[in-house]
């Protein structure tokens, strides 16, 4: 069983003798139903062309992954860069305790190693400071 559908001409069919008709001229084209769909469904799946891309589109493309890797690049050394932080000094103010500048400077750690880490790049031997003092924040 078939079915008759009327379908505009995109392009001359090739299997047709040389005459065909003007293109944009509507025409009357036999569908396959039932096992002869399913098997002509199957073939044009098949022998579609693969999705091809335009000058534009290639660039397009490009400058989409382009993008996309600078700023992975970019995150990654603020990362970095942030990560391996070179030794910076503080100047302590009256009222602050080693825990407080502990707590300030080096957040990631727990107060009581930063407070440690403190000491001992300073050469502390206690957590008494005095207004005016030099501190040394190891990088991190």
């Amino acid at each position: 069983m078939s079915a008759i559908v009327l379908e505009a001409v995109r392009s001359p069919h090739t299997e047709e003798p040389a005459r065909s008709l003007p293109t944009g001229r509507p025409r009357l084209v036999l569908v396959p139903t039932g096992r002869d769909a399913t098997r002509a469904s199957r073939a044009a799946r098949l022998t579609r062309p693969p999705v091809r891309l335009t000058r534009f589109g290639r660039l397009v493309v490009t400058l989409l992954v382009a993008t996309v890797v600078a700023l992975l690049g970019v995150g990654l050394a603020g990362q970095l860069a942030s990560a391996t932080g070179e030794p910076h000094t503080v100047t302590v103010e009256s009222g602050q305790t080693l825990s407080g500048v502990a707590a300030r400077e080096l957040p990631g750690v727990s107060t009581a190693d930063a407070v440690v880490e403190l000491q001992v790049a300073n050469g502390l031997s206690s957590t008494a400071l005095h207004a005016g003092q030099q501190l040394i924040i190891p990088g991190r």
